[in-house]
């Protein structure tokens, strides 16, 4: 997702999604990565977690009052966003982890091919076919999992950017405004009186911060196909 690289994991049972087993990933490192290195990075730390869960007893560990392991368990199929670089990516982490038994494909969007690892022609389903629909619904729900992480992200650090730009404002303070607001917008939004409000902020502060971003308007181009904020 642009800048601020976030991957998501979405999980179906039975052709429904399984939103108590979704997950994010931040990519920290983001300059060493292309799509096909994240994709490698996200699957092994994917799956290392199988491995780390894929032997506790379930049992005992919800005996002692534990949560059952999220990972404990393998996929039946691994669907990755992408075609035959990005498939390719995630069997070469799987290979790495020793991982055999679990099947992998990848959907490449704009012609709905199926890629299988090391393939050299994708497959073509038929457009009515409902094994298509049923990968192009994972497809769409981790695109809309991740579109929604990476906004949350991407306002959190144009938020931390706009705050950095506030002149008098320590880092406690920074800190409480991001944890009350949380973007950029909902703080432009606020009246005076309520950033006044947040804890250690109070009257006088609170007019410095409303005025000094009365004079730093801020233009945010978003991409309306996929929701990514591409600049503050």
């Amino acid at each position: 997702q642009g800048t601020s690289m976030v991957a998501s994991m979405v999980v179906f049972e039975d052709g429904q999604p399984k939103k108590s087993d979704y997950r994010r990933f931040s990519i920290s490192d983001e300059s060493e990565f292309d799509d096909t290195k994240a994709m490698h990075h996200v699957i092994t730390r994917r799956f290392k977690r199988y491995l780390e869960e894929k032997d506790i007893d379930i049992a005992e560990a919800t005996a002692a009052g534990g949560s059952r392991p999220k990972f404990a368990y393998p996929p039946q199929l691994v669907v990755v966003d992408g075609g035959k670089g990005q498939v390719n990516a995630a069997a070469k982490a799987l290979s790495e982890l020793g991982i055999t038994d679990v099947a992998l494909c990848g959907l490449a969007k704009r012609l709905e091919e199926v890629w299988l690892p090391h393939s050299s022609e994708p497959i073509i389903f038929p457009r009515h076919s409902e094994a298509l629909y049923l990968l192009q619904k994972v497809r769409d729900e981790a695109h809309r999992f991740a579109i929604n992480f990476h906004r949350s992200k991407r306002s959190k650090i144009m938020l931390e950017s706009l705050l950095d730009q506030v002149t008098g404002l320590g880092e406690i303070r920074r800190k409480s405004l991001l944890a009350h607001f949380g973007s950029v917008s909902a703080l432009r939004a606020s009246t005076q009186q309520e950033i006044a409000n947040v804890p250690g902020i109070g009257e006088k502060m609170a007019k410095s911060i409303f005025d000094q971003l009365a004079d730093r308007p801020i233009a945010t181009k978003i991409d309306v196909q996929t929701g990514e904020i591409l600049d503050a």
